[in-house]
């Protein structure tokens, strides 16, 4: 029988958006692991960016954690599997620490994982220790850890901050703002980490201011209950997948693709900017990205646009999620009204907007099943063709997007969480789908969560500063 785990560890969280817990947060790690600990990296909620950087900083995989979206269960398990190999467990979160239902708060206190709140402390002086002592009483059951001051101007500065905090709460140092560590972004968010030519050098530099104002300590042990684990099936053993991966298109989740590899898929990545063909494959993926950055490259590759059209001529599965499904339009046109033509298996056009189009969780019935996602993007898409279905927030966001479908493609705004329904997943993804289950009812996710996080209101993405 499988024991609970102990393994010290904290939520980072903000009062708001925008106060730099990505920063801090890869700056902890990145101390950590420079002391010879090693450190996992969880990120709540949905979010491609960040999980990059994190994945930087601490040099280990970087999931989802999320009541909802992910589950409770597999939140779980997630822990419980970090416990067993990390001597630091760190968790980002999302939006305000009190912000959505569920949210940062609630997964804190679900798992008991204490929290460490970021303020930003610019152009701020005792002040802070009111807005720490209120991040930690607000809701008097949270386990609470202490607070770090985010772009502290001098380190007099930080002498008063530490010294504003009151009834006992711990100091976790200070980032200065000179230290040269802020991560730029851009209209999705923050910068690819890949795009960053000296990002360990920003990160070294932040551990190193870090510890400059700081002991360099471990949290308290939590205990992480041992998770029920649900068996999967292999729904799809011997199915060639491509799954298109470079500067262009490059969002996805590493428990998506883990998922795939357990139901017996063979994953295989190439590039649509720079390869001439696909590889050997059964199904193709086309996941979100930046495709507006890179549409001119992506239009002059022909060869690759005559593949995917040939993939599709075939009769073969294509599941193309935001940036992948504007690259599957006639044309694609930027900020700066730069127009590309594309692959046109999907009739109409995109034009990328300044103003952000969609924000939403989303829950999507399609014929093969239910599945849980999200829809972030800045673009408008204009096509005759009717959907199949559309998505439903829990929260009433913005966005009830669209769901197209032409032969065995499948377009859509939506980023699908592919463990919110592995058999949904099988049967998109299977060359013959009614084959993939042979004649037994695959398995999905069930979730158990505390009644008062049922109905979810109020959750969603980070409103990013542009």
């Amino acid at each position: 029988m499988k024991q609970s785990r102990h393994c010290p560890a904290v939520l980072i969280a903000a009062p708001a958006s925008g106060q730099g817990k990505t920063t801090v947060t890869a700056a902890l790690a990145r101390l950590h692991r420079n002391q010879g600990r090693k450190v996992r990296v969880f990120k709540c909620g949905p979010d491609f960016l960040d999980p990059m950087i994190l994945e930087r900083a601490s040099g280990a995989p970087v999931y989802q954690l999320d009541m909802w979206m992910v589950g409770e269960q597999d939140s779980r398990r997630l822990l419980w599997e970090a416990a067993g190999e990390a001597d630091l467990i760190l968790i980002e979160g999302v939006m305000g620490l009190f912000d959505g239902t569920p949210s940062s708060a609630d997964l804190a206190r679900h798992f008991g994982v204490p929290v460490l709140g970021v303020i930003d402390g610019t152009a701020m002086a005792q002040t802070f220790g009111a807005l720490a002592l209120g991040l930690a009483r607000y809701q008097p059951d949270l386990p609470f850890a202490g607070v770090l001051a985010n772009r502290v101007g001098t380190q007099r500065h930080a002498q008063l901050l530490e010294g504003s905090l009151t009834e006992g709460l711990r100091w976790y140092g200070a980032l200065s703002r000179e230290t040269g560590i802020e991560l730029p972004s851009r209209h999705l968010g923050l910068v690819q980490a890949s795009e960053l030519n000296d990002l360990d050098l920003r990160l070294d530099a932040a551990a190193d201011a870090l510890a400059s104002s700081c002991e360099v300590t471990l949290p308290p042990a939590v205990e992480f209950a041992t998770p029920d684990v649900l068996e999967v099936e292999p729904l799809l053993a011997g199915v060639r997948i491509a799954i298109a991966r470079d500067e262009a298109f490059a969002f996805t989740y590493g428990a998506s693709l883990d998922l795939l590899r357990a139901m017996g898929a063979e994953l295989s990545f190439f590039s649509p900017i720079r390869d001439s063909g696909l590889p050997e494959a059964d199904s193709l993926y086309l996941p979100g990205g930046y495709p507006e950055l890179h549409h001119v490259a992506l239009s002059r590759n022909t060869s690759m646009l005559a593949a995917i059209r040939a993939h599709h001529a075939a009769g073969k599965p294509l599941l193309a999620e935001c940036g992948g499904m504007l690259y599957l339009l006639d044309s694609l046109t930027d900020v700066e009204g730069a127009r590309a033509e594309l692959v046109g298996l999907l009739p109409g056009e995109a034009v990328m907007q300044e103003r952000l189009a969609a924000l939403a969780l989303q829950t999507v019935e399609l014929p093969e099943g239910v599945l849980r996602g999200h829809t972030y993007h800045h673009s408008l898409t204009t096509t005759g063709l009717e959907p199949i279905a559309r998505g439903l927030s829990p929260n009433g966001g913005r966005g009830a997007e669209a769901v197209y479908r032409e032969g065995r493609m499948t377009a859509s705004y939506v980023h699908f969480y592919f463990p919110s329904n592995p058999s949904a997943i099988a049967a998109l993804f299977a060359p013959e789908p009614e084959a993939a289950f042979a004649g037994k009812p695959a398995p999905t996710r069930i979730d158990v969560l505390p009644e008062e996080m049922q109905n979810p209101v109020g959750a969603g993405l980070p409103a990013k500063r542009p």
